[in-house]
């Protein structure tokens, strides 16, 4: 029986197809002291680069994690207990750590990782994960696909169920936009929603994710519990342009990489994987008329087209609002746009991506928020 003193540090399971990880190097030495959220080592995956953040308190007594090693999902990777745990105590916690049983990761990868949902707006992939009283429905931005929430869906999912979806035009759902609106786009949520017999879910959207859900809340109060605002759209009239459209022009990694780092404030979190998948996508049929529809009528002339925060402060929908304060996309000081109807907070060393690079305290934030 394992000391329950010693607490494990494990190769995180990020998304619904990670598999294995990368140790590319430790932020803390052994022997520091330890706090709940600390950053503490940096992990890389065929999707991201992330930050493992310490779920426990203590002393870090072990990094097993050699650098440039790839373990598996689960492995043991490091150890924290506290000073009156003898180096004895932590070798025979080592020696003796089983990952989890075969059965269990046999379940888990049986299980499907996506599903489809056939709707008037098109086929729509989505995700489903959990089985909670309440219901959260996770809404991307633009260019994006539900892989954006990989570092949330599952610590949503231990007080929910959730689940996260492709757009249409994005991620493997349908390509066509219909009037490339946040209206038509709202309808293809609601449209979800109906095929997965969601009648009334918290929104969590990203960007522009963000103003489709405050749009679905504005057309459709009874189907909207609440509204999670992470770096959204919709708030303000000011948009970096220059990531739109590079993003919509880049067809090469030398052009998209740098693109893709203005969403971080740290550039290195953009790995090659990223920067090929994306352009993978963005070579898929429709793709190209489907962002630069959506960039036209969205975001003409390097400005937002629909406003909505005047609109969404006469409803009672409790609303929280999340920005990175590196936010090189939509301005980090539009988190202040909805004046005391909302709920803002404003995430240091963190940019348009916020939910990847904080995520434990996104996570936070939004348990909180979907548990009032």
């Amino acid at each position: 029986m394992l000391d329950t003193r010693i607490k494990p540090i494990v190769m995180p399971k990020w998304g619904l197809s990670m598999s294995e990880g990368k140790v590319t190097g430790w932020l803390k030495p052994p022997g520091t002291k330890i706090s709940v959220g600390d950053e503490i080592l940096e992990v890389e995956t065929d999707k991201i680069a992330g930050v493992v953040e310490a779920g426990d308190a203590g002393i870090l007594r072990r990094a097993i994690g050699a650098r440039d090693t790839v373990y598996p999902v689960k492995a043991l990777i490091g150890v924290i207990a506290d000073e009156e745990v003898s180096d004895d105590e932590i070798d025979a916690f080592v020696a003796t750590y089983a990952a989890p049983a075969e059965e269990d990761e046999a379940a888990e990868e049986s299980a499907p990782k996506y599903e489809f949902a056939d709707t008037p707006f098109g086929r729509l992939r989505y995700a489903r994960r959990g089985d909670g009283a309440r219901t959260v429905v996770l809404i991307h931005g633009f260019g994006g696909d539900l892989d954006n929430w990989l570092f949330n869906i599952d610590a949503l999912a231990g007080s929910a169920t959730v689940y996260a979806l492709d757009l249409p035009g994005h991620g493997q759902s349908d390509k066509a936009v219909g009037e490339a609106s946040l209206g038509w786009l709202s309808g293809a949520v609601l449209a979800f929603m109906d095929q997965a017999g969601i009648e009334k879910a918290h929104l969590v959207g990203h960007s522009m994710g963000g103003a489709v859900a405050m749009r679905t809340a504005l057309d459709q109060p009874g189907r909207v519990a609440s509204l999670g605002l992470i770096g959204s759209a919709g708030l303000g009239a000011e948009i970096n342009s220059g990531y739109t459209d590079g993003f919509v022009a880049g067809s090469s990694r030398r052009d998209m990489k740098p693109v893709l780092e203005q969403l971080f404030h740290d550039p290195g979190t953009v790995t090659r994987q990223l920067v090929e998948d994306i352009l993978k996508y963005k070579r898929l049929d429709g793709v190209d008329d489907a962002l630069r529809a959506l960039a036209a009528n969205l975001f003409p002339a390097s400005r937002q087209s629909e406003i909505l925060a005047e609109k969404l402060k006469a409803t009672d929908v409790p609303v929280l609002v999340v920005f990175g304060a590196s936010d090189k996309v939509i301005p980090p000081a539009h988190a202040g746009a909805l004046g005391d109807r909302a709920r803002a907070e404003v995430l240091g060393e963190a940019g348009h991506m916020v939910q990847m690079e904080k995520a434990n305290k996104v996570n936070e934030l939004l348990l909180d928020h979907i548990g009032r």
